[in-house]
């Protein structure tokens, strides 16, 4: 099932963000695919941080689809950098509050038919210290805390738009044992 890559050619490159590829490939049976277009992303990690029992959420404006979006902390982890350190770095960053430790829940793909990359997913649980939020140039970003019935009320009435925050979401709460259904 899996193809041979004959040539790859990079047609745009922004690093460390996101780089356009090119890819000439055959299938097993032979068949050339003469142009397959692959977007090479950072890996990226998501949190689902848990303080004093409520959820964080973060609140910031997503200029591709010109919204204010609910998500969790997360980002891109930076070059020769785990998904752990990154998600532990990026959380502090994005809400001023510094874990001990997270908790790996795996990890998934976006958009495996595009993008090449996996988005790692943690909780953020137990020990932890509050401090000053480090945002990037262009980050405005509220932080709010939510209780377990409220998120799951956010997420039957589609307040969780974003799919890779709510896969983190669904995926946090069924290993929490919060989910509801109903």
């Amino acid at each position: 099932m899996k193809w041979d890559v004959i040539s790859s050619e990079y047609i745009y490159k922004h690093s460390p963000y996101v780089q356009l590829r090119k890819d000439v490939c055959r299938q097993p049976n032979g068949k050339i695919v003469p142009a397959y277009y692959v977007a090479e992303l950072p890996l990226s990690v998501i949190i689902f941080p848990v303080v004093d029992n409520k959820v964080m959420m973060i609140q910031q404006y997503r200029h591709p689809v010109e919204d204010v979006l609910w998500e969790f902390p997360g980002g891109f982890t930076e070059v020769n950098e785990s998904p752990e350190k990154a998600a532990l770095r990026e959380l502090e960053e994005e809400t001023g509050y510094k874990f001990i430790s997270v908790t790996s829940l795996g990890k998934v793909a976006a958009n495996p038919g595009i993008l090449n990359n996996y988005t790692h997913i943690y909780i953020a649980n137990g020990n932890y210290k509050k401090t000053k939020q480090q945002q990037d140039e262009n980050e405005d970003i509220l932080v709010k805390f939510f209780s377990f019935d409220e998120l799951n009320e956010m997420i039957k009435q589609n307040g969780i738009v974003q799919s890779l925050h709510l896969n983190a979401c669904f995926l946090s709460l069924i290993h929490l044992e919060k989910l509801k259904f109903g």
